[in-house]
């Protein structure tokens, strides 16, 4: 990647819904040579795709939460079991694998305190191979996270 590969990912990170022309403006490419260069980065996978950022509060998920998980270690042979059944809830936005005392940090959603205990107990600690669970209630969104800090000293070049 180069520095107008970088720059068109700095610019649909914020607007994702901006047009080729302006885009092309922006970056000071010609408009087939930055469409070209889009797509190139859709197909290699560096755009993973392109959506609506939602206000969960607005569409009554008022709550978030941090969950850190960690496995039986007998069952630890299950593993992408376990992951596909995570993956399977929507109440999980985002699941991740870490290191340290847990073996997954995952973030949920849900409309209240009540029905975020329920779907803990009654779904997510009934998926067999999870031994521990510690939730954490996110009190207030400081920073969502959407934007990546590219930065030009940092990129390497691929072929």
């Amino acid at each position: 990647m180069d520095h107008f590969d970088l720059n068109i990912l700095r610019h649909l990170q914020k607007d994702g819904r901006m047009s080729n022309v302006d885009l092309s403006e922006k970056i000071h490419l010609s408009p087939p040579q930055t469409l070209r260069r889009v797509r190139a980065l859709e197909e290699k996978k560096i755009i993973r795709g392109y959506s609506a950022s939602v206000a969960p509060e607005a569409i009554g998920l008022a709550v978030t939460a941090f969950v850190n998980l960690s496995l039986d270690r007998e069952q630890f042979r299950n593993v992408r079991e376990v992951e596909r059944k995570i993956m399977s809830f929507p109440d999980v936005i985002e699941c991740h694998t870490i290191s340290g005392d847990f073996d997954y940090l995952l973030k949920v959603v849900a409309t209240d305190l009540k029905s975020l205990s329920q779907f803990l107990t009654d779904k997510l600690m009934q998926v067999p191979g999870i031994d521990t669970m510690r939730s954490m209630i996110c009190l207030e969104e400081i920073k969502p996270s959407a934007v990546l800090p590219i930065r030009e000293s940092e990129q390497r070049e691929t072929k």
